[in-house]
């Protein structure tokens, strides 16, 4: 019964969740990731490329939506995202490349807990 309970509560929630909301989710998802791996440096280098790899995917699919035409955001915010999504994919190449400090993913961490909190409007 509980069980039931709660895959109705998922299909609702999914009906009623927005894009932005989705996409906080999703940036809120990829941080908390992070931060765990910032917290608890991982000696297995596999656990370190799978949560940076979840978030350059999510990064990529941002980039791709913002540079298409009929993406109703302004041109400088677009650009502003895009910009920040090549700052992020650098960024995670770098530290896949050389992953010596866990402060390395602190900016990472901070651009997706600042651009959730902005599309959650907070």
């Amino acid at each position: 019964m509980q069980h039931q309970a709660a895959v109705a509560y998922q299909a609702t929630a999914k009906t009623v969740e927005t894009p932005r909301d989705r996409e906080a989710a999703l940036l809120i998802k990829s941080a908390a990731t992070m931060q765990n791996l910032r917290d608890n440096w991982p000696a297995d280098f596999e656990v370190l490329r799978t949560g940076l790899t979840f978030n350059r995917k999510l990064w990529t699919i941002f980039m791709s939506s913002v540079t298409r035409e009929d993406n109703p955001l302004s041109a400088p915010v677009r650009q502003n995202i895009a910009n920040l999504g090549m700052f992020i994919l650098n960024e995670t190449r770098e530290i896949l490349l050389d992953p010596v400090a866990p402060n390395r993913l602190d900016p990472l961490i901070n651009i997706n807990r600042q651009l959730a909190a902005g599309l959650r409007g907070n």
